[in-house]
């Protein structure tokens, strides 16, 4: 009985042992296989890296505003009686934009030039009887104090009839009016807003690292959205005397010939500052670039080595240090050396190794000033 059980043991012990080794070489042979695997190739666009001219720039986000701009106001208080002006005209310097009822003050100053001549009258008796002894020093001084006075008044009130015609400080591009006939009207109530358009401002903030670059004189290209197809060129003339303690940006004010009144205070507008001497760096279409947190990288094509020593054509993963940017481009300042063939689209498939397959048939754009059909 115990030696059939001894041979049962030593027969399932055979089995098993048979059984185990047919395993583990099928095992050997499947991880064999996987190790040798290669993957089919990623199709992949490829450009080759070349140096390119590069404007010195810097580009920064502004507003417009006005040379002179005010909102015209009442100086003292009466009711609307004549308007003089159109909504959205231009007006001069000087012109009466609206007058006010004077009836009042003409009225006062009739009075008041009567008093006038009636001193007038007095003081050159008072002189007469002065020169003949009959009055004193003090009563002709008085005299000519009230003459003077009365003078005065007739001054003030030809003034007051003055600022009842609300004048156009400068000329310019007159807004909305917010007037009407028989409106009454307190001291500083707005009438109509007054833009002065040509030339006109655009002023911009830059970093402080930045403020050293910006010279007077130097150029600026402006553009704004929904004006595509219209280019603004003007000059810095001003820089702040003070940087925001709150943004550390400096501000920085260029002019800008506005002919057409195109341009309108408030507009936003991207302003593009020419610094002056160019550069020429290695420039890539920005769908080249594999941007992450950890650093930015590119694909570069070349010959590689597989396991079994077979050559094929692969994509090695190079991480980048990167420039401006401008249109579909972007400049690379190390990483690239000019010449090497790098992915220009299909790179967020790919990893360091892989191999692919260049099908150069559609590229991507890579233009420094794109111009969408649908814009």
């Amino acid at each position: 009985m115990t030696k059939r059980m001894i041979i049962m043991l030593l027969l399932v012990g055979g089995f098993v042992a048979a059984i185990g080794s047919v395993k583990y070489a099928q095992i050997r042979t499947a991880m064999a296989q996987g190790a040798a695997f290669q993957p089919p190739p990623e199709a992949v666009t490829t450009i080759t890296a070349q140096r390119a001219a590069w404007p010195a720039t810097l580009d920064a986000i502004g507003t417009v505003t006005a040379v002179h701009g005010v909102t015209v106001s009442a100086d003292l208080p009466g009711i609307v009686k004549h308007i003089a002006f159109d909504s959205g005209r231009p007006v001069r310097a000087g012109d009466v934009l609206v007058r006010l009822d004077i009836s009042q003050e003409e009225a006062q100053l009739a009075a008041a030039q009567a008093r006038d001549e009636l001193t007038r009258l007095d003081l050159e008796r008072m002189r007469g009887l002065r020169a003949k002894g009959i009055t004193s020093q003090a009563e002709l001084d008085r005299s000519a104090a009230e003459q003077q006075q009365a003078t005065a008044r007739v001054g003030e009130i030809r003034a007051a009839i003055e600022k009842k015609s609300i004048r156009a400080p400068f000329s310019g591009l007159a807004g909305i009016r917010k007037v009407n006939l028989g409106q009454y009207l307190n001291s500083g109530d707005p009438v109509v807003s007054l833009q002065s358009l040509d030339p006109i401002y655009v002023t911009f903030s830059v970093p402080q690292q930045d403020a050293g670059k910006m010279r007077r004189g130097a150029r600026v290209d402006v553009s704004a959205e929904g004006l595509e197809g219209e280019a603004f060129v003007g000059e810095i003339t001003a820089l702040d005397s003070v940087v925001d303690e709150a943004t550390r940006n400096i501000e920085v004010q260029a002019t800008l010939a506005n002919p057409q009144h195109t341009l309108r205070p408030g507009m936003f507008v991207t302003v593009l500052v020419g610094l002056g001497g160019d550069a020429s760096p290695i420039t890539l279409p920005a769908s080249a670039v594999s941007f992450a947190p950890f650093g930015d990288s590119v694909f570069i094509v070349e010959e590689m080595r597989d396991p079994a020593g077979k050559t094929y054509l692969g994509a090695r993963q190079q991480f980048v240090t990167l420039g401006a940017g401008r249109g579909d481009q972007v400049a690379v300042l190390a990483g690239v050396k000019e010449g090497e063939v790098v992915v220009s689209a299909g790179a967020f498939k790919l990893r360091n190794g892989a191999a692919v397959l260049v099908n150069n048939e559609v590229q991507p754009g890579n233009e420094a000033a794109p111009k969408p059909e649908n814009s």
